[in-house]
């Protein structure tokens, strides 16, 4: 994270040297590309940068990164497996409630039925109920 010294530092070099990116990289050692950009956006719409960092929005809440973490561990260490199966990232635009209704209907079926589970001796729930005689 760079300071606001810093920041003004490089927007004012980029528009001396004609909004050229790489010169000033090349002459300061620093920013990224975009970087520098997004710096010399800000100051040209508020003639000023912020004084500190703001942090947007998280793209996934606590339980959703912990859901993922814990998937991730319990299926083979699969990134490809966790997105699928967490179904995020996803584009739901254009998805009917009908069809979000199906996804998520299938995906608790998986959860609840057919899921590997290490603390279940390797075993979906429903493989460890009816080794239990719980269930038929």
């Amino acid at each position: 994270m760079y300071s606001y010294e810093d920041r003004i530092r490089a927007v004012t070099l980029y528009i001396k040297l004609g909004k050229r990116t790489g010169a000033t990289i090349r002459q300061l050692g620093y920013p990224t590309k975009n970087s520098l950009k997004s710096w010399h956006e800000e100051y040209e719409r508020r003639l000023d940068l912020s004084s500190g960092y703001v942090r947007s929005k998280p793209k996934y809440s606590q339980v959703q990164k912990e859901q993922a973490v814990k998937h991730y561990a319990e299926h083979g260490r699969c990134i490809a497996t966790t997105v699928e199966a967490l179904g995020y990232p996803r584009d739901w635009k254009g998805t009917t409630i009908e069809q979000f209704i199906e996804v998520v209907d299938s995906y608790i079926r998986w959860y609840n039925e057919k899921r590997i589970k290490i603390s279940l001796g390797a075993l979906s729930p429903i493989e460890y109920r009816v080794s239990l005689g719980l269930a038929a």
